[in-house]
């Protein structure tokens, strides 16, 4: 089967309800990032900090997976199907997604302040369960959300890269690739590949790399997606 690599963003799961973030009526328009979802913001209050991300883990018990999250699901039926995703959420696996490479973390899991990614303190921890101050994560430090905060590195760049190469076609959906360092996955992808990109903006010509724009909505634009696969 051919290599599918999907690279999801915000805009995929807009329409389950989830807010994106930079977007006018953005989430980082009605925060302070600084304060709530930065490394020095969380040093410096993790209990405000702690409860904005309690928030959004407990919201994610209210939304779904749209249809573009189950298109994704079923086209593994036919295709080597790679999603790296910029969410946090866990919509792509609710809708059968077994291949999933989340770059910003997962809010269903939690981990240590000491080292973030130390596998021996990742952990899932139920979405309805808040992570407490003073709960302590295996290596006695302060439990946290496992999202890759402003200012921290995303850990699984490399990865993802390797991913993208080795792409017989390569799908952007609900992001516009202006996230870094995640916008520049685009450069690993091997020349001449099909390449689609989903977003309803507006890009310049010179702005597409050779994508093939589909300038619709995520769930509108994933059956048009699907009928130009089945050209291909």
């Amino acid at each position: 089967m051919k290599h599918l690599v999907v690279l999801s963003g915000a805009g995929i799961s807009a329409e389950s309800g989830l807010s994106t973030f930079r977007d006018p009526n953005g989430l980082w328009t009605k925060v302070d990032v600084q304060e709530l979802a930065s490394i020095a913001g969380f040093r410096k209050n993790k209990e405000k900090a702690l409860e904005f991300y309690n928030a959004r883990r407990k919201n994610l018990l209210t939304v779904e997976p749209n249809h573009a999250h189950k298109v994704l699901a079923a086209l593994e039926k036919y295709y080597d199907v790679s999603i790296i995703t910029q969410n946090v959420d866990d919509l792509h696996e609710r809708a059968g997604s077994t291949n999933v490479l989340h770059l910003h973390g997962e809010l269903r899991k939690v981990t240590g302040s000491n080292n973030p990614n130390d596998i021996n303190c990742i952990v899932e921890k139920p979405l309805d369960e808040p992570i407490q101050l003073g709960e302590k994560a295996a290596d006695g430090s302060q439990m946290r959300p496992f999202v890759v905060f402003f200012g921290e590195d995303v850990p699984n760049m490399a990865e993802a890269r390797k991913i993208c190469k080795k792409a017989d076609i390569f799908v952007v959906i609900g992001t516009s690739l202006v996230v870094y360092p995640a916008a520049t996955l685009i450069e690993s992808v091997p020349w001449r590949i099909p390449c689609y990109i989903i977003d309803p903006g507006e890009f310049y010509e010179q702005d597409l790399y050779g994508f093939e724009h589909i300038q619709t909505t995520a769930v509108a634009g994933i059956d048009i997606l699907k009928e130009k696969l089945d050209t291909l």
